[in-house]
């Protein structure tokens, strides 16, 4: 039976009650505790003899995800074993057992026979739970292809490579001079070429539009794209490479095999008769596939997703495939109470989001109601505020650079403010307390936008770190380090001299210009003399000599940024020294592989080498909004929920749309036919995605949002005007797009979105007004006297180390006394022989 996914469809999802069967669509909103219903859920089917656990697959979408999975379930599992025991009386006493919840209580309500069996089945579930199938989709895919064997087409001498890049650029070369190597004029420029062959092997398995005969210029760029995929793929076979996408497409391959595809999902289903699959609204049609073609309508498959929280398109992920899912499920059930947010705070946020379509008028924001009726922070304001940025004083736009810089500026009084004030807090982990720093999370879109923030933040006094994507071989100390290789292969003094500005040395410009010619001597000297340091005991120890001759550590710390930079001075040396010991390399080597690197991750947007945290103290959270999915935070603050930049020419990119049901990647360019049609759907499909992306910043936040709106060329296509003007309500029609560019008629409408009446305000829209940010410094823990410190402890003799000679010492009349181990010295004692000749 299918069922449409209009609201009647939809029923609230109760965890004590029927085992879900069949293919179950659950709903979820954020903070309403999808991991906790997949945790209980994979208890009941174990406790209730369903399934054994290893007969049970359970499948998220990121490592991360796929960790936490792991575990919450098998602390479920412990957790319920215990209250298994205590019921059978089977706990020592004394032994504390945490009390049953809902789903606990309902595994308990059995006699005590069943109790008995339930017990020992939750005893093997434990036991064998290294036996569990808890993975990532890419994961699951290649068990699967191994479970298989031959029907799976293994590939055993294939090497995983994670990006195509090196490839790609080479075949993109390759093509491109075999179409236009004797074309005096070619339609398509060799970095456009190189772009688009890039774009096309990035996206993956996916169909290309439009057909030949779209115009002169279109055709080219089409031929040249299945050109281009043709040659990866026949190229990455014969160098027998594999990448995530093969998993993928291998498995649904040999599942749709005309003679063995039958038999391979049968043998998968016996394996797995219940599947449950978190966070589905991340998946993309050839997921689907393997899951519809193996498990659909043959077994139990539970997908939990929420289609409001769907933001990673540009990886692939196709809220499409998940709302067809919905319509062929079974039954459809959602998640309706937030365990996150305080009422007060969703109340506010209903005001603003209810009933919105975020991209599609199936996904809606659906009314959840709030495990939390008393609000948690106080003295700080209503639970949402909207600061509105007034218009100069002529009433003109003002350019949104400028705005972008007054918002982040008040961002920086607010925070000031809110941490100097008497705000308190009272989570359930601890007593009610002044808010922290640690408290606020600042989201934005792009790392580079934190990064402003962040130093604006610290140069306030503010502590706070960036939670970034990006790579430490696109920092400014990577760059230091190279320039510092560089001087140390080649000492020369053009070379010495641009070195001594880094970080690593630290000399100024002015310190430069007035050096005299016994200063530059002895520069060039200590380069020289640091050169072999790195040639004779690598670059750890020669960042300990820097450290001593510079005075490094103080020097760098003293800057604004200083944690930040000597965080990533020190990692990109363990980096280095790691490759200079596994690859022995030299100067020159070293040199050349840290500027391959730095090349590819500036190229590539590598992942390698993610930064790490310059502190571990209490500091503001800056993060991207990508990057904050699944978190969350008492205090949330959203400075560009007015900015979105929508192009209102067709730039040629290659962009993702469907046609109908279908994703497509139209790679046809501005002059293609119909071209327009297409580039205004994939326009709409990204505005959809942004109101998705804001939904989610909104959603991260316990008790407070605090956002931002300006008025400028970039707010009617943002997210905060859009949700206010309620543009997107469920059952209005969709805007046309590209929209029209220009200033908002009118600032914040209150009457487009009425506040509900409440004792309190729970939304309330203010006025940013000048004022200077309040200098706040980094609370100090008092110094503690310095003393000698003292041995106190008690030594426990009775535990030791030794060795099984000193076990056996007593058969062999030999005398062992005291805490002892054997010496190296004499190691070879064990093996002795005395030798005896016989008569």
């Amino acid at each position: 039976m299918s069922r449409t996914a209009s609201s009647a469809a939809r029923k609230p999802f109760d965890v004590c009650g029927r085992l879900p069967t069949g293919t179950t669509v659950l709903e979820a909103s954020a903070g309403t505790g999808k991991t906790y219903a997949i945790a209980a859920l994979a208890a009941r089917y174990v406790a209730e003899g369903h399934v054994e656990l290893r007969e049970l697959m359970i499948v998220t979408f990121g490592r991360m995800a796929t960790d936490e999975l792991r575990v919450r379930v098998r602390e479920r599992l412990v957790l319920l074993e215990a209250q298994l025991a205590a019921a059978l009386g089977q706990v020592p006493p004394g032994t504390t057992v945490t009390p049953p919840d809902g789903v606990a209580a309902l595994l308990l309500e059995v006699d005590r026979a069943e109790l008995a069996v339930r017990h020992d089945r939750v005893c093997r579930a434990l036991t064998d739970f290294d036996t569990a199938t808890i993975a990532t989709t890419h994961e699951f895919c290649l068990r699967m292809l191994d479970d298989l064997g031959v029907l799976g087409d293994p590939e055993p001498d294939g090497v995983f490579v994670e990006h195509l890049g090196d490839l790609t650029t080479e075949v993109a070369g390759d093509v491109y001079l075999r179409r236009y190597a004797t074309d005096p004029a070619p339609l398509l420029r060799f970095d456009e070429a190189t772009t688009l062959a890039e774009d096309v092997i990035w996206a993956g398995p996916i169909p290309l539009v439009p057909e030949l005969g779209s115009g002169a210029r279109a055709d080219q760029r089409v031929g040249f794209a299945h050109e281009v995929v043709t040659e990866v793929t026949r190229r990455k076979e014969r160098a027998r490479y594999l990448t995530y996408d093969d998993m993928l497409t291998r498995l649904r391959a040999a599942l749709t095999d005309p003679a063995y595809g039958q038999l391979a999902a049968r043998r998968l289903r016996r394996r797995f008769p219940v599947v449950l699959v978190d966070e589905f609204q991340d998946t993309d049609p050839v997921q689907w596939d393997i899951l519809r073609l193996t498990f659909h309508q043959h077994s139990t498959l539970v997908v939990i997703g929420d289609p409001k929280q769907a933001i990673y398109a540009f990886r692939g992920a196709d809220v499409n495939s998940y709302l067809q899912v919905v319509r062929q499920s079974d039954s459809i059930a959602t998640l309706g109470t937030c365990y996150r947010s305080d009422r007060a705070l969703l109340e506010g946020l209903d005001a603003i989001l209810g009933g919105a379509s975020l991209g599609d008028p199936q996904i809606v924001v659906r009314p959840v109601v709030s495990a939390h009726h008393d609000r948690r922070l106080t003295g700080a304001g209503p639970p949402v505020r909207v600061r509105v940025v007034p218009r100069s004083d002529n009433g003109e736009p003002e350019p949104v650079a400028r705005l972008r810089t007054r918002v982040a500026k008040d961002l920086v009084a607010e925070v000031a403010d809110l941490l100097g004030s008497r705000a308190q807090l009272k989570l359930p982990e601890d007593q009610t307390r002044p808010v922290r720093a640690s408290d606020l999370a600042v989201l934005v879109r792009r790392n580079a936008a934190g990064e402003q923030i962040r130093d604006a933040l610290t140069a306030a006094g503010i502590p706070a770190v960036l939670h970034g994507s990006d790579s430490v071989f696109s920092s400014v100390a990577a760059r230091d380090w190279l320039q510092v290789l560089r001087a140390l292969e080649q000492p020369r003094q053009a070379l010495v001299r641009e070195a001594s500005l880094t970080s690593l040395v630290g000399w100024t410009f002015p310190r430069l210009v007035a050096a005299e010619e016994g200063e530059l001597a002895d520069l060039s000297y200590a380069f020289r003399r640091w050169s072999r340091v790195l040639a004779g005991r690598g670059v750890a120890a020669l960042l300990e000599v820097l450290s001593n001759d510079t005075d490094l550590s103080r020097r760098v710390l003293g800057r604004p940024d200083g944690e930040r930079l000597l965080t990533d001075l020190r990692h990109v040396s363990q980096r280095l020294h790691a490759v200079m010991s596994s690859r022995h390399l030299g100067a020159a080597g070293l040199r050349e592989w840290l500027a391959e690197t730095i090349e590819q991750t500036v190229a590539e947007d590598a992942s390698v080498g993610l930064r790490r945290l310059a502190t571990d103290a209490a500091a503001v959270q800056v993060l991207t909004l990508h990057r904050s999915k699944g978190l969350e935070f008492p205090i949330v603050y959203l400075p560009e929920a007015w900015d979105c930049y929508v192009p209102t020419e067709d730039d040629g990119r290659v962009r993702r749309l469907h046609l109908g049901d279908r994703e497509v990647l139209d790679v046809g360019g501005r002059d293609a036919a119909g071209r327009a049609h297409r580039y205004r759907d994939a326009l709409a499909e990204e505005a959809g995605e942004h109101l998705r992306l804001y939904y989610v910043g909104m959603t991260r936040a316990q008790c407070q949002v605090v956002t931002w709106w300006a008025d400028s060329r970039n707010t009617t296509t943002s997210a905060l005007h859009r949700f206010w003007a309620r543009s997107h309500r469920a059952g209005d029609p969709e805007p046309s797009y590209p929209p029209s560019s220009g200033p908002a008629d009118q600032p914040l409408p209150g009457s487009a979105a009425p506040v509900p009446a409440a004792s309190e305000p729970v939304l309330v829209v203010e006025t940013v007004e000048p004022r200077p940010a309040v200098k706040q410094v980094p609370a100090q823990r008092p110094p503690h006297p310095l003393s000698a410190r003292r041995f106190d402890r008690v030594l426990d003799v009775d535990w030791r180390r030794t060795s099984y000679s000193a076990l056996t010492a007593a058969a062999h009349d030999q005398a062992v006394a005291g805490v002892s181990s054997e010496p190296e010295a004499i190691k070879e004692d064990d093996e002795s022989l005395t030798l005896v000749s016989p008569g």
